[in-house]
């Protein structure tokens, strides 16, 4: 397929986060107009904003896109609605979180959309599994390696999940 190129980051810390997140990425798999790419295996991370709460499963996600970059977050917002995705609270507890992170070289500012996503390279949880798939990708002049090792990954642990973990 050829398209954009998206990054997606996808977490979440109830119920069971890996069946969700697998879920999801299946959901946006079996749409034409997405073709995913790579996937990162899964991290367990500790809160970040809101740190009473338990730890994260975390991964990331390269696909190949036809859809708009609101079309895509439609779809994402969607996938989370069908998992029963319910937002209550600013970074608190969740079934299923699904960020944009980069599309193709794109800015994009729009009410709910913000891409390249604005913290996305404060946030270890986000870099490590895309560093993973994409380690010489370039943020901002930078390598999502490089700015990896820039900040704090204190409690950060890579699973023994593999890369297939979401195929169900």
């Amino acid at each position: 397929m050829t398209g954009s190129r998206v990054y997606l980051s996808l977490g979440g810390n109830i119920g069971d986060p890996r069946k969700s997140m697998g879920a999801a990425l299946r959901i946006l798999d079996a749409d034409a107009a997405i073709s995913i790419s790579a996937v990162s295996s899964l991290y367990r991370t500790p809160p970040w904003g809101k740190t009473d709460q338990p730890d994260f499963l975390n991964a990331a996600a390269a696909l190949v896109t036809t859809l708009s970059p609101r079309g895509l977050l439609d779809l994402c917002l969607e996938a989370e609605r069908r998992l029963k995705r319910v937002r209550e609270e600013r970074w608190g507890p969740r079934l299923i979180d699904i960020d944009i992170l980069t599309f193709d070289d794109r800015t994009v500012h729009e009410a709910g959309l913000d891409v390249p996503h604005p913290r996305m390279t404060e946030r270890a949880f986000v870099l490590a599994p895309l560093a993973e798939i994409a380690p010489d990708f370039l943020i901002g002049g930078q390598t999502v390696t490089a700015r990896l090792q820039a900040i704090d990954t204190a409690g950060i642990e890579r699973l023994p999940s593999g890369q297939d973990w979401w195929k169900g």
